[in-house]
């Protein structure tokens, strides 16, 4: 291969990287062209360094790409790995790493490596790597423990992806305090309004352990409803610069993996002081509206108040109470703890109908102004004592997990519409605010979305590339209940831009909504802790300083970056019970669906749990296939048989591979 390379200009980027150390750099050319790094010409940068870069181009096969060569290593992105330990031939300590993107073994200095052993689990920090011509050295951090075991598995995908199992012991120390005075002092009560007579309850996973959110709904004699959407105040116990408060701004978020929580909090406040927990009275931030027949609001009010929530209930027993199933909602409730009976909670029929009906209202009116259904499955796991999976299901979606959400949009909107007018009216600039923005796609990415499905099919309106949330839902109409529907809406969730938090408001794409926030879930999210703060003060008419607008833009972007890590961890944990679910039924066959299709082969995705696998090329049957990128298909030459996103195929599962989390499926 000739290549003919021009003068190098130097740039400055983020670098990606891959397990076979090619590198690609995409953020640093306004022109969105990808610079190509070959293997070898990495200069030590890892995934993610911010890095200086020597471009030129490449003439391939009749084709221009840019390349270039890392020339400095300006920031490291990561110093912490997770890695299982390996004993080399003739002695050497090594780490391999779990990250997929590292392309290089840590060495341990034999000094460092006492006690180790094969196959043990460690958290490791990469010491100085300046010669691309060696290994990097690391310094054990922290042993985990065997390879293979549930509890280590879980804590190293927490600690590969940033988050700390544990806090540290001042942080423990001040939840501790806090935690031991939880009754309510009188002259706080004063300062509130109090809810505690109107009939509040919340709605949950069966399995959630802290409440964020309770609402309440009352009948007036006019015919409107007052409906008070409650969270609660963690503000009051949560005091900025405190340990507690400093370690929810780095934690950012909470993260839920397959069979636990690593709160963003400590348990004694996430769980007991700020959970509203059911007949306990608790101090809540909350958001009431009065609304007409038709869920048009008609009044809105904002402030600090006490309230008590009276009924407990998950979303299969609020569905249940809905229908008028009593003998149902005993059911569910069997799978709770809750002092209040299942009988008790039929008395909200009533209340819980009215709710549904203005939910659906909501939903509907939403729909209309151009939200885009970005609906998918989900799955859940049986899990035995020791963290194997015995059963994979897919999650039911009820009315009442809508109900739920579509109160909780209205108070993120309201709140957000507020803070803006507040700004507006204070004639300053936009600084004592943080939303939580969604931008237009990319016009390239939809044109590539359109030609997609155009291959399998169906038609996406665009205008040059600008698409309109009708045209998506119109798309997204058209693929329901056809063999192409999760294919289709997971590649269109892949053409939006991220959803992030920012001080300056520019609306959300995606819910069609000009002004958003998150207000809803201080005890798991930090963002929605700090718009509590902003909208104290412009409750009060405080003032913002220069200061707030530098603090809230670092929030914004730490709790962006947060946000995609915990996903991440909880995509590594469902993936590897996947994997471990598959591993015990080597030889089983299965119905699946086709997912991907590449020149190496397909990607299938069985039907009920949704594990993924690849059956490789070369063993789809005696004939020479061929990749068609147009139709995004694989052809024999010979039988022409076809292989084509969204087919339905019969497969064996061949091989597991738990440590790399990859599926190995044959043709049936």
């Amino acid at each position: 291969m000739k290549n003919q390379k021009s003068k190098k200009a130097v740039i400055i980027g983020r670098i990606s990287t891959t397990a076979k150390g090619v590198g690609y750099i995409d953020d640093a050319d306004p022109k969105k062209e990808s610079i190509y790094i070959e293997p070898g010409l990495l200069n030590t940068a890892l995934d993610g360094d911010k890095v200086e870069v020597a471009v030129g181009s490449s003439h391939n096969r009749g084709k221009t790409e840019k390349t270039g060569t890392v020339t400095k290593v300006i920031e490291r992105a990561k110093e912490f790995f997770v890695g299982t330990v390996l004993f080399e031939e003739g002695g050497q300590c090594v780490v391999i790493p779990d990250d997929r993107k590292m392309y290089t073994n840590i060495v341990i200095p034999e000094q460092n490596a006492g006690g180790l052993k094969t196959d043990q689990k460690v958290y490791v920090k990469l010491m100085e790597w300046n010669d691309p011509e060696k290994l990097p050295v690391g310094r054990i951090e922290r042993i985990l423990g065997e390879k293979g075991n549930n509890n280590v598995e879980m804590e190293s995908i927490v600690l590969e992806k940033g988050f700390e199992v544990v806090f540290p012991k001042n942080v423990e120390n001040e939840a501790t305090e806090i935690g031991k005075n939880k009754i309510i002092p009188a002259e706080e009560i004063a300062k509130r309004r109090d809810m505690r007579g109107t009939p509040t309850f919340t709605i949950d996973p069966f399995d959630a352990k802290d409440f964020d959110d309770a609402i309440s709904i009352k009948k007036m004699p006019d015919g409107l409803f007052e409906i008070g959407i409650h969270i609660a105040d963690v503000s009051h116990y949560v005091r900025e610069g405190t340990a507690l408060d400093k370690e929810a701004v780095k934690r950012g978020c909470s993260v839920y993996l397959v069979d636990r929580t690593i709160p963003m909090l400590p348990e004694v406040l996430s769980n007991d002081v700020c959970s509203l927990n059911p007949q306990e009275d608790k101090l809540s931030f909350s958001t009431i509206f009065t609304m007409d027949n038709n869920a048009r609001v008609q009044s809105r009010w904002f402030g600090k108040t006490v309230m008590n929530s009276t009924h407990r209930f998950t979303y299969e027993t609020a569905q249940a109470v809905i229908d008028g199933n009593a003998s149902l909602a005993v059911k569910y409730s069997n799978n709770i703890q809750t002092t209040a009976s299942a009988e008790a909670g039929m008395k909200y029929h009533e209340a819980l109908v009215d709710l549904d009906r203005l939910a659906k209202i909501l939903k509907k009116e939403k729909f209309s102004k151009g939200a885009i259904e970005f609906e998918q499955d989900e799955i859940k796991f049986r899990l035995d004592e020791t963290g194997k999976p015995i059963g994979i299901v897919k999650s039911l979606h009820l009315d009442t997990h809508k109900l739920v959400e579509e109160f909780m949009l209205l108070a993120n909107r309201e709140v957000a519409k507020y803070i803006s007018d507040s700004i507006k009216k204070k004639g300053t600039r936009d600084t004592g605010a943080i939303y939580r923005i969604h931008d237009v796609p990319d016009k390239d990415k939809i044109m590539n979305l359109a030609s997609f499905v155009k291959a399998l099919g169906y038609t996406l309106k665009t205008h040059d590339g600008v698409v309109t949330g009708h045209s998506l839902n119109d798309l997204l109409d058209q693929i329901e209940d056809t063999p192409h529907e999760s294919l289709v809406r997971t590649a269109t969730i892949r053409s939006m831009q991220k959803a992030v938090y920012s001080t300056k408001n520019i609306g959300h794409f995606g819910l069609g909504f000009s002004f958003y926030t998150h207000f809803t879930s201080p005890i798991r999210r930090y963002p929605d802790l700090l718009v509590h703060r902003v909208l104290a003060k412009h409750l009060s008419n405080e003032k913002f300083g220069d200061r707030d607008v530098a603090v809230f833009q670092n929030i914004a972007d730490s709790s962006t970056a947060r946000e995609i890590s915990a996903a991440e961890a909880e995509r590594a944990s469902k993936k590897l019970k996947q994997v471990e679910y598959m591993s015990e039924r080597i030889g089983q066959t299965f119905k699946g669906t086709i997912t991907g299709v590449t020149k190496w082969g397909i990607y299938v995705a069985e039907i009920e749990t949704m594990c993924e696998g690849m059956i490789h090329i070369s063993n789809l049957g005696e004939d020479y296939f061929n990749f068609d990128e147009k139709t995004y298909s694989i052809v024999g030459e010979k039988s022409g048989k076809k292989f084509t996103l969204g087919n339905s195929v019969t497969f064996k599962v061949k091989a597991a591979d738990i440590d790399k989390r990859m599926l190995d499926f044959g043709l049936v």
